[in-house]
């Protein structure tokens, strides 16, 4: 992010904001999905895909959103997108940081990935 101002992402300018948000921390740099994102309770809420921001927001939001044309579903590459997930492409972000500080607020109220799986385990599901 110690690129001039004219060349960060949305996401970069994101993460600046964002980034003094209690609970709020940039993932570690490991690869696979979701290296280098935004987290919240353990819970990625937003990252950079080439260069598109990409956010995490409840299913009836994202196809809310799809439906004006303010966002593209993402697939992660697969054929079937992920019904919480969006894309929003450079050049035509009406509001990121609004987006974003509502995927915060959802990723913030759902449970942490480490509970849900201690939840499982207890119950006897993988």
């Amino acid at each position: 992010m110690s690129e001039p101002s004219a060349k960060r992402t949305a996401f970069d300018k994101i993460a600046v904001q964002l980034s003094s948000v209690a609970g709020v921390h940039l993932g570690t740099g490991k690869r696979g999905f979701g290296a280098g994102a935004l987290l919240a309770n353990g819970r990625i809420f937003a990252m950079d895909r080439q260069g598109e921001l990409v956010l995490r927001l409840p299913a009836e939001r994202v196809n809310e959103l799809v439906s004006t044309g303010a966002v593209r579903p993402f697939t992660a590459g697969k054929a079937k997108p992920l019904r919480e997930w969006c894309t929003l492409e450079p050049g035509r972000q009406a509001r990121p940081l609004a987006l974003a500080r509502e995927a915060l607020s959802f990723a913030a109220s759902s449970p942490s990935p480490t509970s849900t799986a201690n939840l499982r385990r207890s119950r006897g599901k993988k």
